[in-house]
């Protein structure tokens, strides 16, 4: 053999190498526990969330899952640590709305909602329940808003922090209802609703998974839901845009992973995903926290993704909501 063929032999059983040990890689791939950070503290909507399902998830790839939380500035400490971790198949964000709405309320980001992601699976949608002290008069939104106006500035609102939905769903009220409550930012979604139990707020915006488990405690009532129509969650409680026109607030849940996870895993992940959230013990746990199941492929993820985005930016103008 002549040096020249030598050459091209070993070039050759190189590269092949090089592939069977990627292949090999991505079909052995979890080898170790997987992250999902969550970016609220613990009790918040997406932790909620995440752990229903994140045993049943560590069961299906054969490794443990972890739900970390990352809690600070609205969700972006979190969420930021995400789009930079290594996009290995071992680190992924439980998203919301407030993923995008952070896009369009913070000037300044170290992440690109958009750019830095990856739609991994979809959950499904959350529509919002508006809760105030049982101690507070209002017995309806158009009562809770008369005394807002009467009362300028001497009311307050909780909130899982600037950024998050339950503050621009709030804001976003405030706005078309043309009253002034002041925000109380928090660092979840439990601790805004702590405010409220302890009477130092008086209204919290908040999703389905996080009011429902209130809706029979005498010291909350629900004045209102978030949804265009009634909602099935909760009977007899009105939308909000009976009394305000044209108020529509929901939220979609996803998994995110940062960009360039290997699209083996993204699809690894999506299947059995898609196939814990058609269990029925896992629809009922997500009927209990107040979530509607969808079904999207990764791609139809990061479409709604970008057509999100687009709609939270006209939705945080609107609001005039800013970061504090």
């Amino acid at each position: 053999m002549t040096l020249g063929v030598r050459l091209v032999a070993t070039f050759l059983f190189g590269v092949s190498a090089l592939f069977s040990s990627a292949a090999n890689s991505a079909e052995a791939w979890p080898t170790k526990p997987i992250k999902i950070i969550v970016p609220f503290s613990p009790g918040s909507v997406q932790d909620a969330l995440a752990r229903s399902f994140s045993n049943e998830l560590g069961a299906a790839l054969g490794e443990a899952v972890v739900v970390e939380n990352k809690a600070g500035a609205g969700g972006t400490v979190g969420t930021g640590i995400v789009a930079k971790s290594n996009p290995d198949g071992y680190t992924f964000l439980l998203a919301a709305a407030s993923h995008n709405i952070n896009g369009s309320l913070f000037t300044k980001l170290s992440f690109d909602p958009i750019k830095d992601f990856t739609g991994v699976a979809y959950i499904g949608t959350s529509s919002y329940i508006m809760m105030i002290n049982a101690e507070f008069p209002a017995k309806s939104v158009a009562e809770f808003i008369a005394l807002a106006k009467a009362n300028p500035g001497q009311y307050n609102y909780a909130s899982a922090g600037n950024g998050s939905a339950s503050h621009l769903a709030m804001a976003y009220f405030d706005s078309m209802a043309g009253i002034q409550l002041v925000h109380i930012p928090t660092k979840g979604t439990g601790d805004a609703i702590t405010e409220l139990l302890a009477g130092r707020a008086q209204a919290v915006i908040a999703a389905n998974v996080a009011a429902l488990p209130f809706a029979n405690d005498p010291r909350i009532r629900f004045l209102g839901v978030s949804s265009e129509k009634p909602s099935p969650f909760v009977p007899g409680v009105p939308p909000i845009g009976n009394t305000v026109k044209g108020y529509v607030f929901d939220s979609w849940f996803g998994l995110l992973a940062p960009a360039g996870t290997p699209q083996e895993v993204v699809n690894k992940v999506q299947a059995q995903m898609s196939r814990i959230l058609k269990q029925p013990e896992i629809i009922e746990r997500m009927k209990r926290q107040g979530i509607e199941i969808g079904r999207l492929t990764p791609s139809e993820l990061n479409q709604l993704l970008v057509g999100d985005y687009v709609r939270m930016a006209k939705v945080v103008k609107a609001s005039g909501a800013k970061p504090e």
